[in-house]
């Protein structure tokens, strides 16, 4: 039985990337390879939160990962409130 593999497409240099699968970042790579070893983290809870839509804007304009920058935020709150 003779493949239909495109061989020659398949060979390439660089990565291929897609909405789908977007090239991994080594932010993430690094965070996995710390991780390792270590106590696992707590478990999140799923809520409905209503947040001021100029609020919501500033977060998600710093980048990906706003959801961890508000959880590290109300975090540091609940800390200096005790």
């Amino acid at each position: 039985m003779k493949s239909k593999t495109d061989w020659a497409r398949l060979k390439t240099d660089k990565p291929v990337a897609s909405s789908e699968h977007p090239e991994a970042d080594i932010k993430h790579i690094v965070r996995g390879v710390v991780r390792r070893g270590l106590q696992p983290l707590p478990s999140k809870a799923s809520i409905s939160l209503r947040i001021d839509q100029d609020v919501l804007e500033w977060f998600k304009s710093q980048g990906p990962g706003y959801q961890t920058r508000i959880n590290t935020v109300l975090r540091a709150f609940r800390d200096a409130s005790v």
